[in-house]
């Protein structure tokens, strides 16, 4: 199939998974200039579009492109001669002035608390997560309309915070007069107990009740509290009565917060409950490019692939970001593959209490359920491959999630020398980026043991 004729079918697909602006704007001009050994090189008609492309729609254009080639394709993009370069300074004048817009809002909406980072343009889209993408957009576009109330769930780093204060974010963008509260289950309760103490009630029923867009982060933390959710139920009633929209994020849907009162629940389920799941490897390495640039730093796909392969979440993302950009300044070298194989291969630092209540043998013996093996053959000394890659994995999630010294995880698995181990742990830190069999075995054994 030629080019244009692949193209095509791409963009076809494309029109019907996003607004007709976006793809007025970003897609139209687009041209597949190249396809060679698995590696799509895609023109766009200005650094803008390059931009957009790269960090909000490389997953959906690789997963649309590798449908119709039946392959895994790489994709490139570059500003092409093919389209005018005029147009430029339209779009970029329009950021320049979304930001002084959105800078002018804050100033008038004390309570919105607002990050200016967390827009639509910098959430990373992907099949996984398009459902919840798509509401946040909706309710950004006719708030108190679409889907009222909001109701968000996930679990850490997922993105529930971001689409919410996108759509704060977006809708000051348009309307910098509008009354915009977000805050965070916590911080609710804390103020109505502050409230009730000092006697000041009234000030924080005008403050909450009077909002026309309210937005509350981690809404779990209400349970239990009759109180709160009494106070929490009446402003629910009013901001939604005077047409105003709310947005509430938890780690879990409405039915599974233990003490919520009948009358709450039936109000969080009155509106669209979104679950946004985990991010899938191409989303993660969007993310990762995305807070790369965020930082003004220019991170290759390989780079970017190598950290996301490594882990599933999105906190860990920006730790191992942060370590890679700290060692190669430190070292004075510049990013490498074999530089992010060695911040991957090292300890997280990070103490959770996960790692904390897992034991070595927790894990191996999850290790010997996935390839059926026994604990001699594994510490054994046979080098088979079927005995050498599980081998290689147990040393590498030691060393990664349990923060094992080499010497400690070597005196593990058969007493192995250190240097042994450090080859196990980078090799597997290695082949996660490209080998999607190996990615799954390690994602199934860590659901397993430390979830």
């Amino acid at each position: 199939m030629k080019n244009d004729s692949l193209w095509q079918l791409v963009l076809n697909e494309i029109e019907l998974s996003v607004s007709k602006p976006t793809f007025a704007t970003f897609f139209a001009k687009t041209k597949l200039m190249v396809l060679n050994n698995c590696v799509a090189t895609i023109g766009c008609n200005s650094g803008v579009a390059l931009n957009i492309m790269e960090t909000r729609y490389y997953s959906l254009i690789k997963s649309l492109l590798d449908k119709h080639t039946k392959v895994q394709n790489s994709l490139l993009f570059k500003v092409s001669g093919f389209v005018e370069k005029a147009k430029d300074p339209g779009p970029l004048f329009a950021v320049q002035q979304t930001t002084t817009q959105l800078n002018q809002s804050y100033a008038s909406n004390k309570y919105s608390q607002l990050r200016p980072d967390f827009v639509f343009d910098t959430f990373a889209v992907s099949s996984s997560n398009q459902m919840s993408y798509a509401a946040a957009t909706a309710v950004a576009a006719t708030p108190g309309t679409a889907y009222n109330p909001l109701f968000f769930y996930g679990g850490v780093g997922v993105g529930k915070t971001h689409l919410m204060q996108a759509i704060g974010n977006d809708v000051l963008s348009r309307k910098p007069a509008t009354k915009i509260i977000y805050c965070a289950g916590e911080e609710f309760t804390n103020e109505i107990i502050d409230a009730i103490q000092t006697k000041t009630t009234k000030k924080f029923k005008d403050k909450y009740r009077n909002a026309q867009m309210l937005l509350i982060d981690d809404v779990q933390f209400l349970e239990g509290k009759l109180k709160v959710q009494e106070e929490f139920f009446h402003t629910f009633n009013s901001v939604q009565r005077n047409g105003g929209q709310i947005v509430l994020t938890s780690d879990r849907p409405p039915h599974e917060i233990d003490r919520l009162e009948e009358r709450l629940l039936s109000r969080f389920e009155g509106g669209l409950i979104v679950d946004v799941p985990n991010p899938d490897f191409e989303t993660r390495c969007a993310i990762l490019r995305i807070k790369a640039q965020q930082k003004n730093v220019d991170l290759s796909i390989p780079i970017s692939q190598i950290l996301a392969a490594n882990t599933s979440s999105v906190r860990k993302l920006e730790g191992m970001l942060t370590r890679l950009l700290s060692e190669a300044r430190f070292k004075k070298i510049p990013l490498s593959e074999d530089l992010a194989q060695q911040v991957v291969g090292k300890p997280n630092g990070e103490t959770t209490v996960v790692q904390k209540i897992v034991s070595p043998k927790q894990v191996t013996d999850v290790v010997l359920k996935r390839f059926g093996l026994t604990i001699s053959q594994i510490k054994g000394e046979r080098r088979s491959r079927f005995l050498a890659r599980p081998r290689q994995i147990l040393m590498y999630l030691l060393r990664t999630e349990l923060r094992l010294s080499l010497d400690e995880v070597g005196t593990w698995v058969g007493g192995r020398d250190h240097t042994t181990v450090m080859h196990g742990v980078d090799t597997v830190a290695g082949l996660l980026s490209t080998n999607s069999n190996l990615r799954e075995d390690v994602e199934w054994i860590k659901k397993q043991v430390f979830v």
